[in-house]
C-alpha cells in the first residue's frame, strides 16, 4: 500500500491519474452524446431515453458518484500539477516559442479545465438538479434553450470542451505508454476528430432545440 501511495503522489503518478480519469471522461462524453442525440428524435424519444436512465436505479447512482470521484481526482490533480509547474518555473521565458508542436489545446489546458468545471456546475444546476416533479426533462431543456443567452453559453462551452479534449485525449494515451512513432500520429488525428465530434455534436443540440421550440 505504501508503494502505491508514493507512486500516486509522485509527478508521474499524478500524470497517470490525470490520464486515466481523462480517458474515462472521454468515454462518458461519447455515451452522453449518443444519448443526447435522441433530442433530434423528438420529445417522446428524449424523455424515453431519460426514463430509461432513471430506471437503472442504484446503477445510475453508482455511476454518478464514480464520475464525481473521477472529476475531483482529475481537477485537483490537474491544479496541483499546474501549481508545481509554475513553482518550478516562476518566470516566463522572454520569448514564447511554439516549439515541439505546441497547440492552443496544450497551451490552454489548465484554463479550459477550470472553465469546464464551472460549466459542469452550471449544467448540473440547470438540468440534473432541476425540479422534474411537475414537468419532463425535455420541457426543461426546451425552456432553457429558448433563452439565446443559454444557447450562447452552451455553444461556447462546447468549443472550450473540444479544445480541451483535442489535446487531452492523445496526451492521456501518451502518458499511459502509447507513445509510439508508428501509432501516435493516428492517435492524435483520432483525438482531434473525436474533439470535433464532441464539440459539433453537443454544440448543435441547443441550436436545434431553440429553433424547433
Amino acid at each position: 500500500m505504501k508503494w502505491l501511495i508514493e507512486t500516486l503522489s509522485s509527478s508521474i503518478g499524478k500524470k497517470l491519474m490525470m490520464a486515466l480519469t481523462g480517458i474515462c471522461f472521454c468515454l462518458f462524453l461519447a455515451v452522453h452524446l449518443a444519448g443526447n442525440l435522441t433530442l433530434f428524435g423528438g420529445k417522446a424519444m428524449f424523455n424515453g431515453y431519460a426514463g430509461h436512465l432513471h430506471s437503472l436505479g442504484v446503477l445510475l447512482v453508482v455511476a454518478e458518484w464514480g464520475l464525481l470521484l473521477f472529476a475531483l481526482t482529475h481537477v485537483l490533480t490537474g491544479l496541483t500539477l499546474f501549481y508545481q509547474n509554475l513553482k518550478a518555473r516562476p518566470n516566463r521565458y522572454a520569448v514564447n516559442k511554439r516549439a515541439g508542436g505546441r497547440t492552443i489545446g496544450s497551451a490552454t489546458m489548465p484554463y479550459t479545465g477550470v472553465l469546464l468545471l464551472a460549466f459542469v456546475v452550471f449544467h448540473l444546476v440547470n438540468f440534473h438538479f432541476a425540479d422534474k416533479s411537475q414537468t419532463t426533462i425535455h420541457d426543461i431543456v426546451s425552456a432553457a434553450f429558448a433563452n439565446p443567452l443559454y444557447v450562447a453559453v452552451y455553444v461556447v462551452a462546447m468549443i472550450v470542451t473540444a479544445i480541451h479534449v483535442s489535446h487531452g485525449l492523445w496526451s492521456a494515451f501518451q502518458t499511459v505508454g502509447a507513445n509510439h512513432p508508428k501509432y501516435m500520429p493516428m492517435i492524435r488525428t483520432l483525438s482531434i476528430l473525436f474533439a470535433l465530434l464532441v464539440g459539433v455534436g453537443f454544440g448543435l443540440l441547443p441550436i436545434f432545440v431553440s429553433i424547433s421550440a
